[in-house]
């Protein structure tokens, strides 16, 4: 069928060409002469007349030519061309030789390709005619165009694919949702092959599409996400106008519902049940209820509340923004003995409300939530919670000062014990009757000690005392008057010699360390010890206090300067209490304004005596004195313990440098060898150990002697190590017994030799002799500390044996 359709377009499209053609011919044979000469051709004759130059038609060829011939395409010829054969037509440009020949006799032209007129739509080319004989050109060089001649072969095509779009649910009908382009390759100026129009293969139910624009509209008003979130329509362009015959193609959009809020929430359930302890906390979380809602994004946002006034009080209800959860909490305690079971309406409602969607119904909904209260074991609970108490000073030992009570809030109703927690009174002031609560004084009270006592009162189940319930209890102790008022300080005053009657002396105020409800009142009077003395008066200013005047003229420091005057303070009580206090009074020497110089006799006749800067000098003086007998002290005690050090020194702590090189054993002017011997004292080890014996040198030798008394070789041909070998024992035995500090190498002791020494060194390792009889096998018994050193000797003696042998 395809290919029949196609034979039947090139019959028509040959018929159109030669038709072309006949009415090109039958135009230029309707013009005078054979051919048109070009504009500018100078061949121009008079009366008008042209001569005629290069005739040729309009050149078309068809593109996507199936035939085996090569398509013929045109004639160009030459006015002087008498059709003997003597001119030679050539052509030259874009394809010629290739794609286009020439027939170079005729003129005739022809395309030997397949041409598409998508790639190229015409082809310039350039015409000569030439002698063939001399090959010189006969009329000038002229352009001319082949066009493409456009069939419809190409499909129209959607290249901006794929296509996606999105409208709202519920939309009216029109909505336009995208709209798509196709794009066909055909000659938009000829003939309908790029005309494109549009419409729907699939999908037509729910969308409609415009053919001319390619809009793609709603053709449905009750589009429903919640039913159907995504729709596939095909659309299809067809060219050629739509007419029979054209060619389409089709591309699939993909249209997606979005959501709006025309869904309120809804509860799965219309009651829910929890349970939670009575001693749950404020705060604590019973469970989540959440209202379905079949919407998306933001419009399944939802808040929920509490509408019933008891539920409103007991519980809170929060959005978890999350999971869009309501949490009841717990927001009063609860108590199981007075309300088992609480009943809680939550409402849920959408946070976005479309107004469009307002009729479609509420966009709320309720539930119920049903709470049960579980009982658990409580504590006992104290009842009234009043934690003050008060209790008079004088109240006696056992008295009871107020009661406590606590009762088991639970259903059985325990026996209730209570005490005192004795880390709020540890010096056990107050007891507490563990049956009846009553609180007594387990001490004497004092209120000026303490006026406050804060003691823990505790409450536990008789047979469960895991059970506590702890009260905080203020007892506040009453004041009693039971201290006699005082005189504020120990009141001294002094007074002129040329004083007059009726000089104010000293005012007087007296402290009470009780505190009377109603304040204090106090009463002043002379003691009646003083109710003879005419020297001075007291005047009660009746505000607690008291004024004291003189009563005489005069008075005269030699013969009394000082007078005590007893006062008596008596308070308000009840009971009324007084106390009697003492006003010293110095009689003084004043100058005539009144200002006190002197006060006693004594300080007088010492002021005449001894300036004030005398007996500073007379401090300074002492001062000096103390500080150079302590610095005598300091100095007597520093030189005797550098004189005990050098006692002590040791002469393995002396060492001697110096850096010079020395001409050896025999060299004796290099350093002063008495530096040297002056660290020990040789006449004492001669008078000591009597030549060096063996046996004097016993255990309870004197250690601190020990540290300087070095035996003095003598000479005698008999050597005799007896007294090196006592002498290196008991330093083994020091060092041993010192654990502390490691060993001193003791054999440096023996660096320089003595006077007059018959032998060159007493280094038993450098100066050993063969002929010598010592047996070092004792080195052995020393300890791990001269291992080495017997080990250096054993080995020496054996060598020596060996020789002998």
């Amino acid at each position: 069928m395809a290919k029949g359709l196609q034979g039947f377009l090139w019959t028509m499209l040959l018929l159109f060409c030669a038709i072309q053609e006949l009415g090109s011919w039958a135009m230029h044979t309707a013009v005078e002469g054979p051919g048109l000469g070009e504009p500018g051709d100078p061949a121009l004759l008079a009366g008008g007349r042209v001569k005629r130059g290069w005739v040729w038609n309009q050149f078309f060829v068809v593109e996507e030519y199936t035939g085996t011939e090569p398509l013929y395409v045109g004639k160009i010829h030459s006015d002087s061309d008498e059709g003997d054969g003597s001119i030679k037509y050539t052509i030259s440009g874009e394809g010629a030789g290739t794609i286009f020949l020439i027939d170079e006799i005729t003129g005739d032209i022809h395309a030997t390709e397949r041409l598409d007129r998508e790639q190229k739509t015409f082809y310039t080319l350039r015409a000569q005619a030439r002698d063939r004989q001399t090959d010189q050109l006969l009329e000038p060089e002229s352009e001319f165009i082949i066009k493409v001649q456009d069939i419809n072969d190409s499909e129209p095509r959607f290249l901006e694919g794929p296509y996606i779009g999105s409208v709202a649910e519920l939309s009216p009908i029109g909505t336009s949702v995208m709209q798509v382009m196709a794009s066909d390759a055909d000659d938009p100026t000829y003939g309908s092959s790029a005309r494109v129009v549009y419409s729907v293969l699939e999908g037509e139910q729910h969308f409609t599409v415009d053919s001319k624009t390619g809009v793609i509209r709603t053709a449905v008003a009750d589009l429903d996400r919640e039913t159907q979130d995504r729709y596939e329509v095909v659309i299809r362009a067809t060219d050629m106008a739509g007419q029979l015959g054209g060619l389409s193609g089709s591309t699939t959009v993909t249209i997606v519902v979005t959501d709006v809020n025309d869904n309120p929430p809804r509860f799965p359930q219309k009651m829910y049940q929890f349970s939670i302890v009575e001693t749950a906390p404020v705060g604590t979380a019973i469970g989540r209820v959440k209202a379905e809602d079949s919407d998306v994004g933001e419009n399944t946002d939802m808040t929920y509340q509490v509408k019933d006034e008891e539920g409103v009080e007991m519980f809170k209800v929060t959005t978890d923004s999350n999971t869009q959860e309501a949490v009841i909490t717990v927001q009063k305690p609860l108590d199981y003995e007075s309300k088992k079971v609480h009943t809680v309406v939550v409402e849920a409602l959408n946070k976005f409300v479309d107004p469009r969607f307002v009729d479609l119904g509420t966009f709320r909904d309720q539930t119920i939530v049903r709470v049960s209260v579980l009982d658990v074991d409580e504590p006992p609970e104290f009842r009234p919670p009043s934690n003050l108490m008060e209790v008079q000073e004088d109240a006696h030992v056992g008295s009871v000062v107020g009661v406590v009570t606590a009762l088991d809030p639970d259903t059985a109703n325990h026996p209730v014990r209570y005490a005192i927690d004795r880390s709020t009174d540890a010096e056990r002031i107050f007891d507490i009757d563990a049956k009846t609560g009553a609180i007594v004084t387990g001490k004497v009270l004092d209120r000026e000690t303490a006026g406050w006592h804060n003691i823990t009162v505790l409450a536990m189940e008789a047979d469960n005392h895991s059970q506590v319930s702890r009260a905080s209890l203020r007892i506040r102790i009453l004041d009693v008057n039971d201290n006699p008022p005082e005189l504020a300080t120990p009141y001294e005053a002094a007074v002129c010699e040329d004083a007059k009657p009726g000089q104010l002396i000293q005012t007087i105020s007296v402290v009470d360390r009780d505190e009377p409800q109603s304040g204090h009142r106090f009463y002043f009077t002379l003691a009646p010890e003083a109710a003879n003395n005419h020297h001075f008066s007291l005047l009660d200013i009746q505000d607690n206090t008291a004024a004291v005047h003189t009563q005489r003229v005069g008075f005269n420091r030699q013969e009394q300067d000082v007078y005590l005057l007893p006062i008596l303070v008596v308070d308000s009580g009840p009971p009324a209490l007084s106390s009697t206090g003492t006003l010293t009074i110095r009689v003084c020497g004043c100058d005539s304004s009144g200002a006190i110089q002197s006060c006693n006799s004594t300080a007088y006749v010492v002021s005449a005596t001894l300036s004030p800067g005398a007996l500073i000098a007379l401090l300074v003086c002492v001062l000096i004195l103390v500080v150079l007998v302590l610095l005598i002290l300091t100095l007597k005690r520093h030189h005797k313990s550098h004189l005990t050090s050098e006692d002590d020194e040791d002469m393995r702590d002396n060492v001697i440098k110096y850096n010079d090189e020395g001409g050896g054993e025999q060299d004796t002017e290099a350093y002063d060898m008495s530096a040297l011997r002056s660290l020990y004292d040789f006449s004492e080890i001669k008078a000591g150990d009597g030549g060096g014996g063996p046996g004097e040198g016993g255990p309870g030798r004197n250690p601190a002697s020990e540290l300087h008394a070095l035996p003095q070789w003598v000479q005698s041909p008999d050597l005799d190590f007896s007294v090196f070998r006592d002498y290196i024992c008991r330093k083994v035995e020091q060092a041993d017994e010192d654990l502390s500090v490691p060993p001193y190498d003791s054999f440096q002791t023996y660096a320089f030799e003595g006077s007059d020494s018959p032998v060159p060194s007493l280094s038993s390792i450098n100066t050993w002799s063969s002929g010598s009889e010592q047996d070092f096998s004792y080195l052995g018994g020393w300890g791990p500390r001269f291992r080495q050193l017997a080990a250096l000797y054993a080995g020496r003696r054996g060598e020596e044996d060996s020789e002998e042998s």
